[in-house]
């Protein structure tokens, strides 16, 4: 199993790294850590390109890789790429392609002192393109040790087997607890049984699915979240440290592709955690078994 990470040589790029080496350690799995290059265009800052220019861009980015590189913690395998592209987004989707990864992880920017995320442009054109989940890393974000749990946002949308089944291998793979949330926002500060009592039965029936998924490789438990608004309800949760929340994409989404929707993004913006957004359709089986058979 392959992480892309991609890699900045400042706070961002930290923090990816970061979570990308904390994921590799539950998961087993080797980083490939990618800088982009943007190709020669019009659109660049220097074009032409300036006698020399690409030459000393191409010896600043192996440097910058290079202090990545040991960055990594000793016990996480992983190496450095270069590739050039017409975007990081584009650059780190046909890396994940070329390198058959089954995830990519980017670190979000900053939003203020009380904000943990900020969905920045290549996040954003990541989530709206990416045929793999795609893991944001908090600014700050710099936990070394290994994954304590994994919480899952179940809906009754859609797609939302998806990320059930993804979030089930996830934590199955390495025995961790794995906790469904449903979350609901009440139309007022008083409350609507009727909305909670619907999702604590739909709860409940993710709850039965995802442990017959299990198969007993992993505890899972299901709690309802409840608040004004779905950042209120967030705000509500408990979160471990070492915690991670998958989420499923948009019903607006294309087949295997992620886009983030408005629920997503409203529990980006109170998240203190991870956030990994997983395409629609998506199964990380398929894709496993996908990989294994092109190599």
């Amino acid at each position: 199993m392959r992480y892309i990470v991609g890699y900045t040589a400042n706070e961002r790029g930290r923090d990816a790294l970061n979570l990308a080496a904390v994921l590799a350690r539950s998961q087993d799995a080797e980083l490939d850590l990618v800088m982009v290059d943007p190709v020669h265009s019009p659109y660049t800052a220097v074009y032409p390109p300036e006698s020399g220019y690409r030459d000393l861009l191409e010896e600043q980015l192996e440097q910058w890789l290079s202090e990545g590189l040991s960055l990594v913690p000793e016990d996480v395998p992983a190496a450095g790429y270069i590739r050039n592209a017409d975007s990081d987004a584009a650059g780190l989707i046909n890396a994940a392609a070329e390198l058959k990864a089954g995830l990519i992880v980017v670190g979000a920017a900053s939003n203020g002192i009380f904000k943990r995320y900020t969905v920045g442009s290549v996040a954003n054109a990541l989530l709206h393109a990416a045929p793999v989940p795609v893991a944001l890393a908090p600014h700050g974000y710099s936990r070394t040790g290994a994954l304590t749990r994994i919480t899952c946002a179940v809906g009754n949308r859609r797609g939302s087997e998806d990320v059930l089944e993804t979030a089930v291998q996830t934590a199955a793979r390495s025995g961790l607890p794995l906790r469904l949330v449903s979350l609901v926002a009440l139309d007022s500060p008083s409350g609507d049984e009727k909305a909670v009592l619907e999702a604590e039965l739909h709860a409940q029936d993710r709850l039965a699915r995802a442990q017959e998924l299990a198969a007993g490789r992993c505890p899972v438990t299901a709690v309802v979240a409840s608040g004004r608004t779905i950042e209120n309800a967030i705000d509500d949760l408990d979160f471990d440290d070492g915690e991670i929340m998958l989420i499923g994409s948009s019903r607006l989404a294309e087949n295997n592709r992620l886009f983030l929707g408005a629920t997503a993004g409203k529990v980006l913006r109170s998240l203190p955690v991870p956030m990994v957004v997983v395409p629609r359709n998506f199964r990380a089986d398929r894709a496993s078994s996908s990989r294994e058979a092109a190599e």
